[in-house]
This record gives structure tokens, sequence and C-alpha cells, in this order.
């Protein structure tokens, strides 16, 4: 991981990676000092991976250069073209799994109770989604996340299912929740 000073600087990279992930964030920012520790736990796995970070604070030429107007936020290059834009603080294994473009699946503490079936459907621009996805890690739910923003395939399932475009969406079991329903999803899951 590394820190990248300027737009010129990170146009240099692009010359010698063909794919870049860069984490915008601002020091001293709650979010952005959350997004920023699970980001650095990331690059300790994958140093074969082009991952750089800029503290907007000292860099002000990169994220009006691409219309990034809050932080944190994850962008992937490919081509020096961006393809992706993830905002918010996230888990050190779903960064992992954006990165390596893998499923999330969320770990549980008590292995030997029985698990339910669940798949949460989201996008990374969705504040919702992030709201589910910390309501079922509080409540040490087991999942499986789907960014239906870069599955296609996974999309076109997603609205077959319930006849829904938006996300959030949970599937428990087969049974659909259409955006944040804490109520019906903690009846699903048997949560108290």
């Amino acid at each position: 991981m590394k820190g990248i000073n300027s737009i010129n600087e990170l146009k240099e990279v692009f010359k010698t990676n063909s794919t870049v992930w860069l984490l915008l964030y601002k020091n001293g920012s709650e979010q952005s000092d959350c997004a920023f520790a699970n980001y650095q736990k990331v690059t300790a796995e994958n140093s074969d991976v082009s991952l750089f970070y800029g503290n907007v604070a000292e860099v002000r030429d990169i994220h009006p250069e691409y219309g990034i107007s809050s932080v944190p936020t994850l962008l992937k290059f490919e081509q020096g073209t961006v393809r992706k834009i993830i905002k918010g603080c996230h888990q050190a294994e779903q960064f992992k799994a954006m990165i390596s473009e893998n499923a999330f699946v969320s770990a549980s503490k008590d292995e030997n109770k029985p698990q339910k079936n669940v798949v949460v459907y989201t996008t990374p621009t969705c504040s919702w989604c992030t709201t589910v996805k910390r309501h079922l890690d509080a409540n040490e739910v087991r999942y499986r996340e789907i960014n239906v923003a870069a599955d296609a395939k996974a999309a076109e399932a997603m609205v077959k299912k319930s006849g829904q475009q938006g996300v959030p969406q949970t599937e428990i079991n087969g049974q659909i929740v259409v955006g944040f329903d804490k109520t019906r999803i903690n009846s699903l899951l048997g949560i108290n």
C-alpha cells in the first residue's frame, strides 16, 4: 500500500499498473479512519495487488478529477479509467472480497446454532445495504453478499425473485425482504 500525493503521480501509476485500487479518505474522520484501518488489513494479505491511498486533506486534485464528493471512497481503475466506486467504511473481509471480486460471507460466533440461508443483494453506494449488513453482523447472522451492480445475472435473478429492482434485498430461506424491514428480518431469523 502506497500513498498518492497528486493526480500526476496517480497517472504515472496507471502507466505501470493495469488495475489500481485507490482509497480516498480524510484522516481524523471516524468513517475514513475506519475504512483506512480495514483497507490496511487487506494490503497485508494482497501484496500482488496495486493498492494505493490518498488523504483528501493533503491531496486536493484527485477527488475533483473523478467527481468524488464524499469520503471514504474506494476507486477501482482499469487502464486508467474508473470502473468501480465504493463508498463508506467496510469490514476488512468486505474490502478483500471487493478487491478479489468474490462474494463476502460473514462469520458467525456460534457454529453449533443452525444457520438460515441468508443472501443480501447490495450495491456499493447503498447506505441501507450497509445498515442491513451491520444489523446482521451485530446479531451474528452468517450471510452471503452479492453486489448486483457488478453482477448482471445476479441482478436479473434478484428481480425475478422479488419483482423489485431496489436494494437492499435480503433473502432468508427463500423469503425476500425488500429494504431494511428490521421487524420482518428479525422475525424470519428468530432474532428477539
